[in-house]
């Protein structure tokens, strides 16, 4: 912290009244969600708080001590009171003599589903003992940067001596669990004055006897610890200094842009994985600093922060000063729509070139890593690749097997950049030794919790970009991908309506998943700019779903040229370009993928006063069949769904083409869609919905060998019968 702020300190936000009006759990679910919605404070998923609440026994009559207490896989910042396990604080007590020692501390865990109360089928976590053993009501443990740099130092104990005296006091590391539970039960026992205690390279654990006076104390240390180290780190150089200047904000989104869709690739054959990139100040510093390949490369200290990021990050091997001018010789190119060729900054072009041997490195360090630390009965070798990729002068990457494990790998790992700064700025820091982050990360518990886990949806880790996709088949079609678990770029031209769509597909899904890009397909940089904008927020794309459109309705001998030229430009032109730039990154991800093309029946079945819309439909349907011949051989698939009179929703249907085509068939607006039910085989409506299913079976792995064909959802209309 070189810099005096005050709005680092944080600040009380109990409301007395809104707590008066609550039950003792009610108190407590409102100061976890105060606690967990500052990321200062601890991290997603990180920490717990407890109460022992007095409380009537279902079974015994009478009253009895129950422990609430965050169970596990909890998030304190966003759960509801289902998200606490209660057990019997008699029975946590019984378990002490039934503890055989260390050795035997993780057969505990399944001594804490006896102790439930009320059939609560919250599992317990486990620090659970670690609150049940503290002989205060209430119990905070927190992973507070500020704590854990202190936590983190090699002088960790004088310096918690030195800041807060006897209030506070120090536990070396110790794995938690039951054992740990009674160290703490120990140290109360010991010093019933202090308020709280550090655990080395862990956290805080702070307690009173009520929920108010409980969060005041957690505040009050944490801004101790905060007013300590800006005074304290005063002057000091940030990580030693800046060696590696940042790069302008446009050069850092186009590097990443360029390294993601590679890393993604390479890292991908096993599992699709989903990155995230965060060049904000806290990441430039570092990345840009002098200490940061060797603070880097001892790795994170607290449990929490290594077990979503490794032990270690992959620090990539790029050179920001030849960002400037291509040198001979050393250009990327590609050819556009001109003949003109493309050129990559060799500074893009020669850490491409690395990227493999620096991974498969990495890969080797990681299994040396766990043959070196490995017990008889160890889960087997995760994936070996890494999480964190941290770019000098750009930034830092983050691969995960979803965007909110990303964005929350991302964020766990600036925090330990937090705490690496102000451990290393007033002592030495110190990761956790090797040996015991193995035993963390490869816990038996933990794999076990893993092993529970649901099984990934068939479109996990998969990147769509959907054109069209404020429309109603557009819409509908990535609502169904993300139902399914893919991430989702919308692009439209539209922006009133595009925006509107993303703000449901947000409410409905998650701000993580959804992205949007004003893209008109007739125009190549916002084409290009748009799959840009889907590798820095995604990593790549994995599905490309053209379905941007327009119709027009016109006798031939009233067809103008300009009409003409619309039709073809976005019906045949725009597909091309999006399938053109599509095509350039699935081949530089080298995974395969998908695209569909969403055409019409009137490509196969002429229709009376739409020759311009009929035939630029046609050449979709053969551009489609062209692209399945050059996508086979790595994997790309190219199909088409054909629709047929899909009124509702339908931004083409709400302009002059509904008028035009009840014209054409002698009919009024309002019988137009009946006319076109009575005209089908199977006499039904065609909806949004049924268009968006035939597109994910053919995005699925369900459709995995068909490419080149085509999928009529038109409820039946011979004419347009493909055989």
């Amino acid at each position: 912290m070189s810099n005096s702020d005050s709005s680092r300190l944080l600040q009380n936000l109990w409301d007395k009244d809104h707590a008066a009006s609550l039950d003792e759990p009610g108190r407590l679910l409102y100061r976890s969600n105060l606690l967990g919605g500052d990321k200062r404070i601890t991290n997603y998923g990180g920490g717990n708080t407890s109460a022992k609440v007095t409380m009537p026994d279902p079974l015994g009559g009478g009253n009895t001590q129950v422990l609430w207490v965050k169970g596990s896989g909890g998030d304190v910042g966003t759960m509801k009171l289902d998200g606490f396990s209660t057990l019997y604080q008699d029975k946590l007590d019984a378990l002490k003599g039934l503890y055989r020692g260390v050795e035997f501390e993780d057969e505990m865990v399944g001594y804490l589903p006896h102790c439930t109360f009320n059939l609560n089928p919250r599992a317990a976590s486990i620090d659970t003992p670690l609150h049940a053993y503290v002989p205060r009501l209430h119990v905070d443990h927190m992973h507070p940067d500020a704590i854990i740099a202190i936590a983190a130092a090699e002088d960790s104990q004088a310096l918690t001596q030195t800041i807060f005296g006897d209030d506070i006091g120090w536990l070396p590391w110790k794995r938690p669990g039951y054992e740990l539970g009674l160290w703490l039960s120990d140290f109360c026992a010991k010093n019933p004055d202090a308020r709280g205690v550090i655990l080395g390279s862990h956290g805080l654990f702070t307690w009173a006897d009520t929920a108010e006076s409980c969060y005041a104390v957690t505040l009050e240390i944490i801004n101790q610890a905060i007013t300590w180290l800006e005074k304290n780190t005063q002057g000091v150089p940030v990580f030693g200094g800046e060696v590696t200047p940042a790069l302008p904000a446009d050069q850092r989104r186009q590097v990443a842009e360029q390294l993601m869709p590679e890393i993604r690739g390479l890292i991908s054959q096993e599992q699709y994985k989903v990155g995230h990139f965060d060049d904000s100040p806290a990441v430039l510093d570092y990345v840009c600093s002098r200490n940061m390949p060797a603070l880097a490369a001892l790795g994170t200290s607290c449990p929490d922060h290594f077990l979503r990021t490794k032990i270690r990050p992959l620090i990539v091997d790029f050179n920001g000063q030849d960002m400037a001018t291509p040198a001979p010789g050393q250009t990327d190119t590609t050819d556009d729509a001109d003949g003109a060729e493309n050129t990559t900054p060799p500074a893009i072009t020669n850490t491409l070139a690395s990227l493999p041997e620096a991974l498969e490195r990495y890969r080797q360090d990681y299994a040396g890593y766990y043959a070196r630390c490995k017990h008889d009965n160890s889960p087997p070798m995760r994936d070996p690749n890494p999480v964190v990729y941290l770019v000098p002068g750009v930034g830092m990457i983050t691969f995960a097997k979803d965007k909110a494990t990303a964005r929350i790998s991302a964020e766990f790992y600036t925090n330990a950049i937090n705490v690496m700064r102000d451990s290393s700025a007033v002592s030495t820091y110190c990761g956790l030794p090797e040996q015991e982050a193995f035993d963390i990360e490869y816990w038996l518990l933990e794999e076990a919790k893993l092993q529970r886990m649901p099984k990934p949806k068939s479109l996990a880790g998969r990147i769509a970009l959907v054109t069209g996709g404020a429309g109603g088949i557009g819409s509908a079609t990535a609502n169904r991908l993300l139902e399914e678990g893919a991430c989702v770029v919308l692009a439209d031209i539209d922006a009133s309506l595009l925006s509107n769509t993303h703000e449901q597909l947000v409410s409905q899904h998650g701000a993580d998943v959804v992205r949007q890009v004003i893209m008109d397909v007739t125009d190549e940089q916002q084409v290009t700019d748009a799959f840009n904008a889907a590798a820095r927020e995604f990593g790549g794309v994995d599905i490309i779903i053209s379905n941007a459109g327009i119709a027009s309705s016109a006798a031939v001998v009233n067809t103008s040229l300009a009409l003409w030229n619309k039709n073809m430009d976005i019906l045949s032109t725009g597909y091309f370009l999006v399938s053109r730039e599509g095509f350039r990154v699935l081949h530089r991800q080298a995974l395969g993928g998908t695209v569909v093309f969403i055409a019409s029946k009137n490509a196969l079945a002429a229709s009376p006063g739409a020759s311009a819309y009929c035939t630029a439909k046609a050449a979709e349907v053969h551009l489609a069949r062209c692209l399945a011949l050059e996508g086979a051989s790595e994997g790309i698939r190219v199909n088409v769904v054909n629709p047929d009179a899909v009124l509702q929703g339908s931004k083409i249907w709400s302009g002059e083409w509904l008028q035009q085509r009840a014209d054409a068939y002698g009919k009024e607006t309002e019988d137009l869609q009946a006319h076109y039910r009575e005209r089908s085989l199977l006499k039904r409506d065609v909806l949004p919905e049924d268009i968006a299913e035939a597109t994910y079976f053919l995005v699925s792995d369900a459709s995995a060998k068909s490419t080149g064909n085509i999928i009529n959802v038109d409820a039946g209309n011979v004419q347009a019968f493909t055989r």
